[in-house]
């Protein structure tokens, strides 16, 4: 399997930058207060834009609390200094040049959030972003989704942090016994989102957000986490609306049982027997099991079914009807293959996404005309994470409208080099953060920013309006099945109908009835 790091450089879709540890915020103007619950806070003001940063919006999950439910946090008297970002979760590092930054301040006491807000702000849509990362690297701190562009547009954005890892999502005999029977148990870093959204309901008014006009949005594990929410009863009333960047959506977890065998096995890396109790598993220093998570090749990582809070897997829910329904948005772009070879995928293994039909597969895709290895890169990029988005769209298409976007669009002095719009490659644009990489920015041409105003105008006003409007994607339509249209944003930005339906159709229909149920394959 390749290194981890280089999971992480294709994870954040960017060139190598090396944009260090996040910065403190610098301070331009009086100091901004707000009080939320826990007491009174004061931020810094940069130009036209608060921020508050490292707020917790839980207790440190540390000693006895350590895979545990995250608890509410602790009130304080006087002022708390909210400049500087809080630590990452523990993770593996990465080197000091590997895009997506190095967690140099690491902690288990890492369940905090950051905000930022226009200066005066009153009852705007908030954004709440769920990093990607595999479910075992990454922050809420990195430079990039810094949200002061954002909120420049007229949105409260926020970022959070989660445990990652095994430190947040692991079980164990021992600490299923610990727990109650209704307790929930194992998805500790899903618990934190759900956690960090409700702390948001409870205070965002206090930096001048509508509590309920929240989106919560993310790319990769991000995205994945915001398709589990919208699955799941829990989250119902924390947000509004959602946003799937290149989240996949047609996985099926593993269960508790084989978690706790995982869980069995991994205490034994970390000199632990069988036997050992929930004391001996929290005494062991979360370095340690950092260590095992380096050694871990393949998964292991992210939400199973537990049982209690994640009873089926999101796909079930959105195919009965059961998932949230709120508007939302949702894509993938055009070379997702990228990531599935930097985490170990062979390209030969998209044959096992045609292999009920290996000839109309190759008919679909014009096999003929173009190299095995274009071939399969497109299989499985489609199969993973374009075609789980179509139908994710559809499916919540009968409520709330949903929007289908496809991203393809290749920053201009790159292009010679690429095969497409790579794993997470649109977040700079989203953000329009290009300012944040330094070793990147003086590389970005007109038209690369002209993209990065376009596609962050649509997320906003999305937010605000419940639909992606916004320059040359006015009038983008809802989806649906019948006209099965979506918004490609590349070098031009067009309305596509029907787009590789064909090759979407064949692969969600293999996908289905080797799920025993035929009738969710598209019509």
């Amino acid at each position: 399997m390749r290194t981890l790091v280089s999971v992480v450089v294709v994870l954040f879709g960017v060139l190598t930058a090396g944009v260090g540890s996040a910065q403190d915020a610098a301070a331009s103007g009086p100091a901004p207060e707000a009080r939320i619950a826990q007491g009174l806070v004061t931020g810094s003001r940069q130009g036209q834009v608060d921020s508050f940063l490292g707020l917790p919006f839980a207790r440190p999950p540390v000693g006895p609390l350590r895979w545990q439910p995250p608890q509410p946090p602790e009130a304080w008297s006087g002022q708390r200094q909210a400049t500087q970002y809080g630590a990452a979760c523990p993770q593996p590092t990465r080197n000091e040049g590997v895009a997506g930054g190095v967690a140099s301040r690491q902690s288990e006491d890492c369940l905090t959030l950051n905000v930022w807000a226009p200066v005066n702000a009153e009852n705007l849509p908030v954004m709440v972003w769920i990093h990607g990362g595999a479910h075992r690297i990454g922050s809420g701190v990195f430079p990039l989704y810094d949200g002061t562009n954002l909120a420049k547009r007229g949105v409260v954005m926020v970022t959070i942090n989660y445990r990652l890892g095994y430190l947040g999502y692991f079980a164990h005999p021992a600490l299923t016994a610990e727990a109650a029977a209704d307790a929930p148990l194992g998805n500790y870093g899903m618990m934190d989102q759900l956690a960090a959204l409700a702390w948001v309901q409870q205070n965002i008014a206090a930096f001048g957000g509508d509590p309920a006009r929240v989106t919560v949005f993310g790319e990769s594990a991000g995205g994945a986490a915001v398709i589990n929410l919208m699955a799941n009863p829990a989250a119902a009333g924390l947000f509004a609306q959602a946003i799937v960047e290149s989240g996949g959506g047609l996985a099926n977890p593993t269960g508790l049982a084989r978690q706790e065998q995982n869980g069995l096995a991994l205490a034994g890396q970390v000199g632990l027997s069988a036997n050992a109790t929930v004391e001996e598993l929290r005494a062991v220093p979360f370095e340690r099991w950092i260590e095992a998570t380096n050694l871990q090749s393949g998964g292991g990582f992210g939400p199973f079914i537990d049982g209690r809070l994640i009873t089926e897997a999101p796909w079930r829910a959105f195919a009965a009807g059961r998932a949230i329904d709120v508007p939302l948005l949702i894509g993938a772009n055009s070379d997702e293959a990228s990531v599935m070879q930097a985490l170990g995928v062979p390209l030969e293994s998209a044959a096992v996404f045609v292999a009920s039909n290996p000839e109309a597969a190759r008919r679909a895709y014009g096999a003929s005309r173009i190299t095995p290895e274009t071939y399969a890169r497109q299989v499985l990029g489609d199969a993973w994470f374009v075609a789980p988005a179509r139908w994710i769209a559809e499916a919540a298409a009968e409520g709330a409208p949903s929007y289908l976007y496809h991203f393809s669009y290749v920053a201009e002095r790159r292009r010679s080099q690429s095969q497409g719009a790579t794993h997470g490659s649109e977040i700079p644009y989203v953000f329009n953060n290009w300012d944040k990489l330094p070793a990147l920015s003086p590389l970005v041409t007109a038209n690369d920013q002209a993209m990065a105003d376009r596609m962050s105008e649509c997320w906003v006003n999305f937010a605000a309006q419940g639909r992606p409007s916004c320059s040359d994607a006015e009038g983008w339509p809802a989806y649906s099945p019948e006209t099965d249209i979506l918004v490609d944003f590349g070098p031009e930005v067009v309305i596509r109908p029907a787009f590789r339906k064909a090759q979407l159709d064949l692969l969600l229909g293999q996908f289905f009835r080797n799920q025993g149920m035929p009738e969710l394959a598209p019509r």
